[in-house]
Protein backbone atom coordinates (compact mmCIF):
# COMPACT_ATOMS: atom_id res chain seq x y z
CA UNK A 1 0.00 0.00 0.00
CA UNK A 2 1.28 3.19 -1.35
CA UNK A 3 2.36 5.89 2.09
CA UNK A 4 0.69 8.71 2.45
CA UNK A 5 2.79 11.94 1.60
CA UNK A 6 3.36 13.74 4.35
CA UNK A 7 4.32 17.42 4.82
CA UNK A 8 8.07 18.77 4.10
CA UNK A 9 7.95 20.06 7.47
CA UNK A 10 7.62 16.58 8.75
CA UNK A 11 11.07 15.87 9.90
CA UNK A 12 11.33 18.18 12.39
CA UNK A 13 11.47 16.91 16.30
CA UNK A 14 7.89 16.49 18.01
CA UNK A 15 6.49 19.30 19.57
CA UNK A 16 4.90 18.10 23.15
CA UNK A 17 1.44 19.82 23.08
CA UNK A 18 1.59 20.71 26.93
CA UNK A 19 5.02 22.51 26.11
CA UNK A 20 5.45 26.31 26.69
CA UNK A 21 5.72 28.50 23.11
CA UNK A 22 7.86 30.34 22.48
CA UNK A 23 8.14 33.77 20.55
CA UNK A 24 10.05 31.98 17.51
CA UNK A 25 6.96 29.79 17.35
CA UNK A 26 4.11 32.26 17.71
CA UNK A 27 6.12 33.89 15.18
CA UNK A 28 6.46 31.26 12.54
CA UNK A 29 2.70 30.17 12.72
CA UNK A 30 1.88 34.01 11.82
CA UNK A 31 3.73 33.81 9.11
CA UNK A 32 1.93 30.51 8.17
CA UNK A 33 -1.33 32.15 8.59
CA UNK A 34 -0.45 35.47 6.21
CA UNK A 35 0.83 32.77 3.67
CA UNK A 36 -2.37 31.58 3.66
CA UNK A 37 -4.09 34.59 3.25
CA UNK A 38 -2.06 35.71 0.75
CA UNK A 39 -2.62 32.02 -1.20
CA UNK A 40 -6.77 32.95 -0.64
CA UNK A 41 -6.99 29.95 1.58
CA UNK A 42 -8.03 32.46 4.38
CA UNK A 43 -10.44 35.66 4.21
CA UNK A 44 -9.32 38.73 6.21
CA UNK A 45 -11.35 37.76 9.27
CA UNK A 46 -10.12 34.54 9.18
CA UNK A 47 -6.78 35.96 8.73
CA UNK A 48 -7.41 38.38 12.01
CA UNK A 49 -9.08 36.15 14.33
CA UNK A 50 -5.95 33.16 13.51
CA UNK A 51 -3.41 35.91 14.19
CA UNK A 52 -4.98 36.64 17.52
CA UNK A 53 -4.83 33.33 18.36
CA UNK A 54 -1.21 32.63 17.44
CA UNK A 55 -0.33 35.93 19.26
CA UNK A 56 -1.98 34.86 22.67
CA UNK A 57 -1.16 31.18 22.82
CA UNK A 58 0.63 29.65 25.67
CA UNK A 59 1.21 25.80 24.88
CA UNK A 60 1.70 24.07 21.44
CA UNK A 61 -1.68 22.96 21.91
CA UNK A 62 -2.86 26.61 21.32
CA UNK A 63 -1.49 26.45 18.21
CA UNK A 64 -2.79 23.02 17.06
CA UNK A 65 -6.41 25.05 16.07
CA UNK A 66 -4.87 27.39 13.91
CA UNK A 67 -2.56 25.33 11.48
CA UNK A 68 -4.85 21.97 11.37
CA UNK A 69 -7.25 22.98 8.11
CA UNK A 70 -3.50 24.28 6.71
CA UNK A 71 -1.37 20.90 7.23
CA UNK A 72 -3.53 18.40 8.33
CA UNK A 73 -3.24 16.34 11.90
CA UNK A 74 0.71 16.33 11.71
CA UNK A 75 0.31 20.09 13.32
CA UNK A 76 -0.80 18.92 16.39
CA UNK A 77 2.69 17.35 16.79
CA UNK A 78 5.28 19.88 14.63
CA UNK A 79 5.71 23.66 14.67
CA UNK A 80 6.55 23.85 10.77
CA UNK A 81 9.08 26.29 9.75
CA UNK A 82 7.54 29.52 8.38
CA UNK A 83 7.47 29.57 5.04
CA UNK A 84 10.39 31.80 2.82
CA UNK A 85 9.48 35.09 1.29
CA UNK A 86 9.10 34.17 -1.96
CA UNK A 87 6.44 31.33 -1.27
CA UNK A 88 3.86 34.46 -0.68
CA UNK A 89 5.59 37.37 -2.17
CA UNK A 90 4.81 35.61 -5.50
CA UNK A 91 2.48 38.39 -7.74
CA UNK A 92 2.83 42.17 -7.68
CA UNK A 93 -0.66 42.49 -5.92
CA UNK A 94 0.34 40.86 -2.65
CA UNK A 95 1.23 43.68 -0.61
CA UNK A 96 -2.16 45.30 -1.37
CA UNK A 97 -3.97 42.35 -0.37
CA UNK A 98 -2.55 41.31 2.66
CA UNK A 99 -0.36 44.66 3.86
CA UNK A 100 2.27 42.71 5.73
CA UNK A 101 6.25 42.31 5.08
CA UNK A 102 8.20 39.43 4.11
CA UNK A 103 8.43 36.91 6.60
CA UNK A 104 10.37 37.88 9.82
CA UNK A 105 10.38 41.26 8.40
CA UNK A 106 9.53 44.73 10.64
CA UNK A 107 7.99 47.36 9.03
CA UNK A 108 7.52 50.97 9.37
CA UNK A 109 4.36 50.41 11.07
CA UNK A 110 5.46 47.50 13.81
CA UNK A 111 8.36 50.60 14.71
CA UNK A 112 5.98 53.00 15.52
CA UNK A 113 3.56 50.71 17.43
CA UNK A 114 6.41 49.10 19.59
CA UNK A 115 7.69 52.73 20.09
CA UNK A 116 4.00 54.10 21.03
CA UNK A 117 3.52 50.87 23.41
CA UNK A 118 6.79 52.81 25.71
CA UNK A 119 6.20 56.56 24.61
CA UNK A 120 2.83 56.88 25.45
CA UNK A 121 3.19 57.02 29.05
CA UNK A 122 5.00 59.63 28.81
CA UNK A 123 2.16 61.70 27.89
CA UNK A 124 -0.07 60.32 30.61
CA UNK A 125 -0.92 57.18 29.35
CA UNK A 126 0.85 55.23 32.30
CA UNK A 127 -1.03 51.85 32.45
CA UNK A 128 -3.53 52.41 29.41
CA UNK A 129 -1.42 53.05 26.62
CA UNK A 130 0.78 50.11 26.49
CA UNK A 131 -2.67 48.07 26.99
CA UNK A 132 -4.32 49.70 24.29
CA UNK A 133 -1.64 48.99 21.61
CA UNK A 134 -1.65 45.34 23.39
CA UNK A 135 -5.42 45.02 22.68
CA UNK A 136 -5.38 46.74 19.13
CA UNK A 137 -1.99 46.50 16.88
CA UNK A 138 -0.29 43.93 18.82
CA UNK A 139 -3.38 41.50 17.97
CA UNK A 140 -1.82 41.13 15.09
CA UNK A 141 1.99 42.43 15.36
CA UNK A 142 4.12 39.85 17.46
CA UNK A 143 6.69 42.60 17.47
CA UNK A 144 4.31 45.09 18.89
CA UNK A 145 3.16 43.04 21.39
CA UNK A 146 6.53 42.12 22.93
CA UNK A 147 7.02 45.82 23.69
CA UNK A 148 3.52 46.34 24.71
CA UNK A 149 3.71 43.86 27.27
CA UNK A 150 7.22 44.54 28.46
CA UNK A 151 6.15 48.06 28.88
CA UNK A 152 2.61 47.25 30.35
CA UNK A 153 4.29 45.22 33.13
CA UNK A 154 6.74 47.53 33.83
CA UNK A 155 4.31 50.14 34.82
CA UNK A 156 2.27 48.15 36.51
CA UNK A 157 5.44 46.83 38.48
CA UNK A 158 6.04 51.33 39.38
CA UNK A 159 2.48 51.36 39.97
CA UNK A 160 2.59 48.71 42.81
CA UNK A 161 5.90 49.63 44.45
CA UNK A 162 4.44 53.65 44.12
CA UNK A 163 1.54 52.07 46.30
CA UNK A 164 3.51 50.27 48.62
CA UNK A 165 6.70 52.17 49.13
CA UNK A 166 5.39 54.91 51.19
CA UNK A 167 4.78 52.53 54.20
CA UNK A 168 8.71 52.22 54.74
CA UNK A 169 10.48 55.17 55.67
CA UNK A 170 13.23 55.27 52.58
CA UNK A 171 10.43 54.19 50.47
CA UNK A 172 9.09 57.77 50.35
CA UNK A 173 13.05 58.78 49.58
CA UNK A 174 12.59 56.24 46.28
CA UNK A 175 9.61 57.36 44.85
CA UNK A 176 10.71 60.11 43.13
CA UNK A 177 13.76 57.91 41.86
CA UNK A 178 11.47 55.14 40.89
CA UNK A 179 9.75 58.22 38.19
CA UNK A 180 12.63 59.37 36.67
CA UNK A 181 13.87 55.72 36.11
CA UNK A 182 10.46 54.85 34.37
CA UNK A 183 10.77 57.72 32.48
CA UNK A 184 14.16 56.86 31.34
CA UNK A 185 13.68 53.79 30.62
CA UNK A 186 10.24 54.63 28.69
CA UNK A 187 12.57 56.53 26.17
CA UNK A 188 14.87 53.54 25.94
CA UNK A 189 12.40 51.64 25.20
CA UNK A 190 10.94 53.67 22.51
CA UNK A 191 14.03 54.37 20.60
CA UNK A 192 14.42 50.78 20.68
CA UNK A 193 11.29 49.76 19.20
CA UNK A 194 11.68 52.29 16.46
CA UNK A 195 15.53 50.68 15.92
CA UNK A 196 13.28 47.27 15.57
CA UNK A 197 15.42 45.57 18.58
CA UNK A 198 14.07 44.59 21.47
CA UNK A 199 13.78 45.86 24.80
CA UNK A 200 13.64 44.00 28.39
CA UNK A 201 12.93 46.35 31.65
CA UNK A 202 14.67 45.65 35.18
CA UNK A 203 13.01 44.59 38.12
CA UNK A 204 9.82 44.16 36.25
CA UNK A 205 7.37 41.56 37.60
CA UNK A 206 5.70 40.07 34.42
CA UNK A 207 2.17 39.31 35.32
CA UNK A 208 1.08 39.78 31.57
CA UNK A 209 2.46 36.96 28.91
Amino acid sequence: MAMAATPSWSGRTPVHPDLRVTNNDRDQVVEHVKAAYAEGRLDKLEMDERLHQAMTARTHADLIPIMDDLYGPRAAAYVPPAPPPGHYMRGAGYRQRAGYPAAGAVDGGDRVGGAAAHLLTLGGLFVIGPLIMLLTAGRTSSFIRRHAVESLNFHLTVLGATMLLPFTVIGVVLIPFLWILGFVLAVVGGVSAITGGDFRYPLTVRLVK
